[in-house]
Parts: C-alpha cells; sequence; structure tokens
C-alpha cells in the first residue's frame, strides 16, 4: 500500500510540476529569446505528458507482477521464521505470507480463515500430521472458483510419507533442504496446478501408483509414532543425536527420549539393532 500511494503521490508531484511550467511560460521564457519564450511554455506541457507515462508504467509494472498467498504449516516456530524470513519479502519473491500454524486444529482454522492459494505442509504435526490437515481442507482444495493448494515441506524423504499426503491431496513434495529461490519457484508451480516433486521423490510417487496391490502393513512400525519414525531414520543413518536435535529443530533430550521409545516398543536393546532393523525394512 504505502508504494501504491508513493507511486500515485509521485505522479501527482510530477503532474503538478508540468503544469506549472506551462502555466508560468513568460517566466520560462525570460531566460531564452523573446522567440523562444512560447516554446519553452510547450517544453513544460511535454514534461507534463512525459511525467504521466511514466507514471502509468511504473503502476503498471507493480499490477503485473505475480503474487501468491501462503499459510505456513510446521510445529516448529524457528523454522517458520526461517522460511518466512527467506521467501516472505514479498517485494522480491511475489509471495505474501498470510498467516501460520503450529498443529493441525491450528493449520485448519487459519487456512479456512485466510483461504490462501498454496499451503506449505510439514508431514508431521501434532493432532494428526498433514494428511489429517488435507482431511479437514478437502472441500477447500476442490473448490472450483478459489481452490486451496498444498505443498508438503519436510524433513522427511521417506517414501510412505510423501505417497500418504500426495493420496491424502497435496500437490507436491519437497524436502527441507530445498533452497529458497527453488522454493518460491515450486510454490508459484503448485498454485498453477501443476505437481512438483525432486526426481527421488517422484520415483516414489510413480510406484506406489503404477503397483495395484495395497502395501502390507508392518505392526511393528505402526506402534511409533511419525516422529520417533524420524528419529529412528536418523539414527539408522547414522546421525548423532547432536545432529538429528538440529535436523529437526528439537533438543537433544528430545532426541534421546524418542531413541528410548523406539528401542522399549520395539523391544530392541541398542542403536546398532535398531539400525539393522530399519535397514532390513528399507526404511534407510
Amino acid at each position: 500500500m504505502n508504494t501504491g500511494e508513493g507511486t500515485a503521490q509521485g505522479a501527482a508531484d510530477s503532474g503538478s510540476g508540468g503544469t506549472g511550467g506551462t502555466g508560468g511560460s513568460g517566466d520560462s521564457g525570460s531566460p531564452g529569446s523573446s522567440g523562444t519564450s512560447g516554446t519553452s511554455g510547450t517544453s513544460g506541457t511535454s514534461g507534463t505528458s512525459g511525467s504521466g507515462t511514466a507514471g502509468s508504467g511504473a503502476g503498471a509494472g507493480a499490477g503485473g507482477e505475480r503474487r501468491v498467498r501462503v499459510v505456513l504449516v510446521d510445529d516448529h516456530r524457528m523454522f517458520r521464521t526461517g522460511v518466512r524470513a527467506e521467501i516472505g519479502a514479498t517485494d522480491a519473491t511475489g509471495v505474501e505470507v498470510v498467516g501460520e500454524a503450529a498443529d493441525v486444529d491450528q493449520a485448519v482454522a487459519v487456512v479456512t480463515a485466510t483461504r490462501p492459494e498454496v499451503v506449505l505442509l510439514d508431514v508431521h504435526l501434532p493432532g494428526g500430521g498433514g494428511v489429517e490437515v488435507l482431511r479437514r481442507c478437502a472441500p477447500l482444495a476442490s473448490d472450483p472458483q478459489r481452490p486451496v493448494r498444498f505443498l508438503a515441506l519436510s524433513v522427511s524423504d521417506a517414501a510412505e510419507d510423501v505417497i500418504g499426503v500426495i493420496r491424502g491431496g497435496a500437490r507436491g513434495y519437497v524436502t527441507k533442504t530445498i533452497t529458497g529461490p527453488d522454493l518460491v519457484a515450486s510454490i508459484f508451480r503448485v498454485k498453477d496446478g501443476d505437481a512438483v516433486f525432486s526426481p527421488r521423490l517422484a520415483g516414489f510417487v510413480l510406484d506406489a501408483f503404477a503397483s495395484t496391490d495395497a502395501p502390507p502393513v508392518d505392526e511393528d512400525l505402526d506402534r511409533l509414532t511419525q516422529r520417533e519414525r524420524e528419529v529412528l531414520r536418523l539414527i539408522a543413518r547414522g546421525y548423532a543425536y547432536k545432529e538429528i536435535a538440529k535436523q529437526l529443530f528439537i533438543s537433544v533430550k528430545t532426541v534421546e527420549s524418542h531413541v528410548s521409545a523406539v528401542l522399549r516398543k520395539l523391544q530392541l536393546s541398542n542403536r546398532h539393532e535398531l539400525t539393522r532393523w530399519a535397514t532390513a525394512r528399507r526404511l534407510v
């Protein structure tokens, strides 16, 4: 609003200056020869016309820039702040962050209230996860006039997470290692109705939808929460506790608690057994 007002005021001031030049043609002509005073007056009129055109051109450029309204849904406030700082400079990126949410209930309320064009949705959220947000927002996603589209943005690159949110209605899935410019580009593509995946994640989706058989249920894995699965996967990949804490934006003590819970639920003794268990199920 400030930019528009400034542009409009600048055009008005510039127009006033040009008109003043025309009205005061005698004064403007004084420095020159008497035969050219009329010409000087015309020059003032020409300046008015040029200023008006420049103002119109600037307004057209601002109005022609692409914009997209976005809601951020992630249970880590630090991560949301980082994403907003990276993509939320609207004049530079075209992205306007209109709301944030940290859990399922907040997400549904904010999305319903703001009706953004794109929602950046974490897969693992308190209250049921990204899939639950998609289920409860399904009427908004299917609105033919103003569809709300969802782009999953998660630390997880596990096949079951990718497939779960895509089956739930998300238009794409990118991981949190994505760069700011690539994330902005992905947001605009999803807004336009395209599907967005990294090549590896796209392979998961193609394999899942090409298969006619439902994947077998792993009762042991089903005992774990989404967050415990994330920690399990990173432990199996050889991450230290501090690295996992940094990756998931949680404390080291929280990581230790999750590891203890996983070991107890799976009846395993140490992280080496945990790694073998995860590798056997191709979770790494």
